[in-house]
């Protein structure tokens, strides 16, 4: 019996030959990266348990990222990143993107990409349930809690249990109404948020193999949504690429044997799906948009590691060029070098900033702002009564703000062309 990719990588950070689903092995872990809601509590975890003395493993692998509630005045908040400052500059951590500066990067899980972190074939752990993001370059990558991670801290190694994995295929060509977003939403409302529960989930096919990395982290990033303990796309010559212009490390790639065991496969013809949202308050909570169109909104929300990307840009311009919103629609970045790009890529002459700028969106800095809440001041944040509309990946009550808000979740297509009109709409209505 052959192995599944999750488990080939694990067996090599394991040092075996083979692993089996349902074993337990010690994985040595290649990178560990924390932020500003984590980093704090696990850096004291680490100090109480592996004493005054406590020593990092290794210096090199573990990767700071403040980002999540960072641009507030938040007291309590701006304390965290305060801590990590004082934790990076106490143990000389190179790999430490301080706020404010020029090394500032965004969101981790971008951010962990772009600054050449994600490498085939490696093993990367983040105190972070988003972290699977990574697992888009043919990696293993998961969240732990500030337990496990501060063990890593003092080791780098962790006990983990060898997943089942679950495969899922969309053949076809991705028509242009559709993206990674509409792919995992339709997953979701199949196997619902716990379909997937300490699994791997393993993406292929021919549509999958045709998005860019960009769009391929949309996938990986929600499986988690699934329960997923991790997302996995095998790496390919798109991957390769990417990594080449950020790291130039040698690594080893894995594909699944044609002979490996799946708990469950899915097989779809992307021809076949539609536009898709979740509506409130679960991300399984599926429908076509053609079904909710008419929704009366408040607000439209462009961002997060899951829908702040260039790509997702590059969609909601190429709808926003020449229109403009009606209601508040806020454009969040999710690195600063996507920021970068928004004042440099052009549709029809002019750049993606002129065309949200001229649209009437309201442009933040590149941070997690409003997918996690926040304090008070956090830019797009939802106050009461709000109905938003949004590319986020969680739509719980409270999770972009009010408890007594909703959040129906979509592709960048959808939320645009939601923005034009005010209501739900479907963005084949624009392209």
């Amino acid at each position: 019996m052959g192995m599944t990719i999750t488990e080939k990588i694990l067996a090599k950070s394991a040092g075996k030959n083979k692993v089996m689903p349902g074993e337990n092995v010690w994985l040595n872990v290649d990178v560990l990266m924390t932020h500003d809601v984590c980093g704090p509590p696990t850096f004291a975890i680490w100090k109480k348990e592996f004493g005054k003395k406590a020593k990092i493993w290794d210096k090199d692998k573990l990767v700071i990222f403040p980002d999540h509630y960072i641009f507030t005045k938040n007291i309590h908040a701006n304390r965290n990143v305060e801590l990590l400052r004082e934790f990076a500059k106490e143990h000389q951590i190179e790999n430490y993107y301080d706020v404010g500066t020029d090394r500032y990067k965004g969101v981790c899980h971008v951010a962990l990409a772009e600054e050449g972190y994600n490498i085939p074939g490696t093993v990367l752990f983040g105190t972070d349930s988003h972290t699977c993001t990574s697992g888009a370059f043919g990696m293993f990558a998961t969240g732990v809690g500030n337990t496990d991670a501060a063990f890593i801290l003092g080791t780098g190694k962790i006990w983990e249990k060898v997943p089942e994995s679950m495969k899922f295929t969309f053949h076809g060509k991705l028509p242009e109404y559709l993206t990674a977003k509409d792919l995992i939403l339709q997953i979701l409302g199949d196997i619902t948020t716990d379909g997937a529960t300490y699994r791997a989930m393993e993406f292929d096919g021919e549509a999958v193999y045709d998005l860019s990395m960009e769009e391929r982290m949309t996938l990986t990033n929600m499986a988690i949504e699934a329960g997923g303990m991790n997302g996995i796309i095998a790496a390919d010559e798109v991957t390769r690429a990417y990594v080449k212009q950020r790291n130039d490390q040698p690594y080893e790639t894995f594909q699944s044997d044609s002979d490996a065991k799946y708990f469950k496969t899915y097989e779809y013809n992307v021809e076949e799906i539609q536009p898709l949202v979740a509506k409130p308050h679960s991300p399984d909570n599926r429908d076509n948009v053609k079904n909710v169109e008419g929704t009366a909104l408040t607000k439209c929300y462009i961002g997060s590691c899951t829908g702040g990307k260039i790509t997702d840009f590059r969609n909601a311009g190429k709808i926003l060029f020449g229109r403009k919103v009606q209601v508040p629609t806020f454009i969040v970045p999710a690195s600063t070098a996507t920021a970068q790009q928004l004042e440099a890529e052009m549709i029809n002459g002019a750049t993606l900033k002129q065309i949200f700028d001229d649209a009437g969106c309201k442009i933040a800095e590149s941070s997690c702002a409003a997918c996690l809440g926040g304090p008070d001041d956090t830019f797009g944040r939802a106050v009461d009564k709000d109905v938003v509309i949004s590319t986020t990946n969680r739509n719980f009550p409270g999770r972009m703000g009010s408890k007594k808000s909703e959040v129906y979740l979509a592709s960048p297509l959808t939320v645009a062309a939601s923005a034009i009109t005010g209501v739900i709409t479907d963005p084949r209505n624009f392209l």
